[in-house]
């Protein structure tokens, strides 16, 4: 089944505070989606030293992790997000 490029996507990364490697896949995910899903994405970033709850609630066991919540099924990536096609592979985002 092949997704529909216009559907929206909705992404949750998760992080530790404002760390170097935090920091990176903010910027990272920003790039990515500015480039490849203008208009049609929404960004949380969750900030697991203000909520260390949300870690085991939802499952994150390293940081910073990217989740695809949206288009489902919800996929995850671990790391910074500077190989864009690897995070366009593993979220599994197919483009027009």
């Amino acid at each position: 089944m092949s997704q529909d490029p216009q559907r929206p996507i909705r992404l949750t990364l998760y992080v530790a505070g404002q760390t170097p490697k935090s920091l990176a896949a903010i910027r990272n995910l920003e790039r990515i989606c500015e480039e490849h899903f203008p208009g049609r994405y929404a960004v949380e970033v969750v900030d697991l030293r203000t909520a260390p709850h949300l870690a085991r609630e939802h499952n994150i066991v390293a940081i910073p992790t990217l989740v695809r919540e949206l288009p489902t099924p919800m996929r995850k990536l671990i790391g910074d997000l500077s190989d864009t096609e690897k995070v366009l592979v593993s979220l599994s985002v197919n483009e027009a």
